[in-house]
């Protein structure tokens, strides 16, 4: 072997009555790009300090620093399958510092090995020295968004008014997805919508200094909906209780209005969403608000839909919902007809 080889890098020796024959034992450490480096487990630290010998096939693996800083040795090799037995031969344990693929040539030669059946192989751990939490790959979205905004040339001329029409078609087909009844659909349109939502976080972030607007980031705008979350959820996150549905609701509507210090139950309801929505919204702050307020008088279609609208939203029917369902059925019949 030569000197970066396993066998040059010095380590504790550990003796036992039967050291020569005992095959050894090999730890594959896995660690998550997701976590900052150096944030070990407990186990992981313990075997890299146990270890007659720490090995990484990249020196500019970014765990390595720190690794170093705690006082362990590493030896920066790749070894082969039979090597790295050599190495364990006496009953030595050694920790190999897995790359991001996950060392695939070292582990399929040392399963060619073990299923040759000539070879007394020693023990095998794949430790994992750090995972990934829930919502972990939301940091890979952002890395990957960051790039595009750079060296991209459509995304990196992007407007949060060039982008607004996507993101009123990106909801529309997240709810035909929903109503149509497709999970793989909807998991994929889910992914659209929040690519919308990263995207102009990340287009704030840059800010516009001759409009006088402050930058934000996709971390600004997860904070706000978080402490808004926890801000209208005293049940769970304070003192207050709420044993029904209807109780959270009074809960959100209470905290809501002390937040918004609104004049008036129509503020906060965008005029241009489709108008039997609008019409339902407008009918559901009504009768929260225990309001007893007339339709007004007129005639066309146009109050006709109101009147509907408002009627199906005492009913506590989605009229847009509704209306879609009713026109799928219409498409249906075409197509039938066309057949």
């Amino acid at each position: 072997m030569n000197a970066n080889s396993p066998e040059a890098t010095p380590g504790p020796e550990r003796t036992a009555p039967d050291a020569a024959a005992a095959p050894g034992r090999i730890v594959l450490l896995t660690t998550s790009h997701r976590v900052a480096p150096g944030l070990l487990s407990w186990p992981a630290w313990r075997a890299l300090h146990e270890a007659d010998r720490v090995l990484c096939a990249d020196g500019t693996h970014p765990q390595l620093p720190y690794l170093r800083e705690a006082g362990i040795t590493v030896a920066e090799t790749s070894p082969t399958a039979q090597e790295l037995l050599d190495v364990c031969a006496g009953g030595h344990t050694v920790v190999v510092v897995a790359t991001g693929e996950g060392e695939p040539p070292l582990t399929e030669g040392l399963a060619r090995l073990a299923g040759s059946g000539r070879v007394a192989m020693p023990e095998l751990e794949l430790l994992p020295a750090s995972y990934d939490l829930p919502g972990a790959r939301l940091l890979d979205l952002v890395q990957v968004m960051d790039r595009i905004r750079a060296e991209c040339p459509w995304s990196s001329r992007q407007t949060h008014e060039g982008l607004a029409k996507y993101g009123i078609e990106e909801a529309y087909e997240l709810v035909e997805a929903i109503e149509e009844g497709d999970r793989d659909e909807l998991r994929e349109e889910l992914g659209d919508v929040l690519l919308q939502v990263v995207f102009h976080a990340r287009i704030a972030e840059e800010g516009r200094p001759e409009d006088g607007a402050e930058p934000f980031s996709i971390d600004d705008v997860a904070g706000g909906i978080v402490a808004k979350l926890i801000y209208r959820h005293p049940h769970v996150f304070g003192d207050a209780t709420a044993d029904t549905p209807e109780e959270v609701k009074e809960h959100w509507l209470r905290t809501k209005a002390v937040e918004k210090q609104r004049t008036s139950i129509t503020e906060g309801i965008p005029l241009g969403q489709p108008g039997l929505a609008l019409a339902a919204k407008l009918a559901s702050r009504v009768r929260t608000a225990h309001l007893e307020i007339p339709l007004p008088p007129g005639e066309g279609i146009g109050y006709e839909l109101l009147a509907l609208a408002v009627r199906a939203e005492s009913e506590g029917v989605d009229p847009e919902a509704a209306l879609r369902a009713a026109a799928r059925a219409y498409r249906d019949a075409i197509r039938d007809a066309e057949g």
